[in-house]
């Protein structure tokens, strides 16, 4: 029995226009959130002149003393905010419109409390340049780029992993984000998220959805100043440092818009598939590792491994992109990649009894 379907001609058009109003609707938002954020307004000062002042984050500021210029500012300004504001708003009304169609044709894949959580952390930009999703729900990125479902249970999680790059900058963290970081933002989204320990790595709501913080083990250990967590706050999560991990981060990035269970769209970034089946193929002989998850880990390497195979057989494994890995890990591919020319496992010589 096939481990995936392929998607239907209609369901590939349905995602395909999704994903475009939704890249659309990302755009126009970020305009209206940027050019005609906070207000513009007229004051008049002390000796009864007016003049026109802007308002952002809190601050205003001054822009001159009434003028032709000034009121060209002025009406822009305003019809700007205006004519953006109306757009954004239609395509989010576009969006409202597509969840239903998405749902009744079965798209909606990604966990709910998953993707509000992938969509927070993409407004403030740092998915896939300071966060990248790794674990199962990488799978969902993965299918996307197959057009199939994958049709196991290798897609059911409780949780989400989030892997920190140490080398972001700091200025991609905006002052609301930094105050209370990481936790701060998932208790925002549901304030029954608590750290399972102090200085740790896990939060959980009152549900059993975790979420965990994780890092590469930094080459100089001793010496290592890297960032483990987005905040100061003593209530933040501290990324656990991994073996292995070092791997995905220098690995290539993929991103892709999938649709989450209400039928609503997000975009989020995770590591390359092929570095994605090596390294679960790499966990799962690890001795150290839960049986359990060792066989899960040996199922996702193999699965992703012929989705690549079958569906996405531009994506070498002896490509050059795949240098920043291990030659070690690489040769693993020979256990993940069939043979060419040899067609014998597709050759049954018993009848199907």
């Amino acid at each position: 029995m096939s481990k995936f379907n392929e998607l239907s001609s209609e369901q590939i058009r349905q995602h395909i226009d999704t994903a475009q109003a939704y890249e659309v609707y990302r755009t126009s938002l970020k305009e209206y959130e940027q050019r005609f954020s906070g207000s513009m307004s007229w004051k008049k000062s002390t000796n009864d002149k007016e003049y026109l002042y802007k308002k952002t984050s809190g601050i205003w500021k001054s822009l001159g003393a009434r003028s032709p210029e000034t009121e060209t500012i002025y009406n822009q300004f305003h019809a700007g905010r205006d004519n953006s504001k109306e757009r954004v708003a239609r395509l989010a009304q576009r969006l409202d419109e597509l969840a239903p169609v998405n749902r009744a044709m079965a798209l909606g894949r990604v966990p709910l409390l998953t993707a509000r959580i992938i969509r927070a952390l993409d407004k403030l930009g740092l998915i896939g340049t300071a966060v990248d999703v790794v674990g199962t729900n990488a799978l969902f990125v993965y299918e996307r780029m197959a057009a199939v479902h994958i049709t196991s249970g290798l897609l059911s999680t409780q949780d989400v992993d989030l892997l920190m790059d140490s080398r972001f900058s700091l200025r991609l963290i905006t002052k609301d984000f930094s105050h209370k970081g990481l936790i701060g933002l998932l208790q925002k989204i549901d304030h029954s998220f608590v750290p399972l320990a102090k200085n740790g790595y896990r939060a959980a709501n009152r549900d059993g959805f975790l979420v965990d913080l994780i890092k590469p083990v930094p080459k100089d250990v001793m010496s290592s100043k890297e960032k483990t967590r987005f905040s100061a706050d003593a209530d933040d999560l501290q990324a656990i440092e991994i073996e292995g991990l070092s791997w995905l981060v220098n690995s290539p990035k993929t991103q892709a818009v999938v649709i989450d269970e209400r039928g609503y769209p997000l975009a989020y970034s995770c590591p390359d598939p092929r570095a994605f089946a090596l390294h679960k193929l790499w966990l799962s002989r690890r001795v150290d590792r839960d049986a359990a998850k060792r066989m899960r880990d040996g199922q996702q390497a193999r699965i992703v491994a012929e989705l690549i195979s079958k569906q996405l057989p531009h994506l070498s494994f002896e490509s050059n992109d795949l240098q920043a890995l291990p030659l070690a890990l690489r040769q693993l591919a020979t256990e993940l990649v069939p043979v060419k020319g040899n067609s014998n496992e597709e050759l049954h010589l018993t009848p199907n009894w």
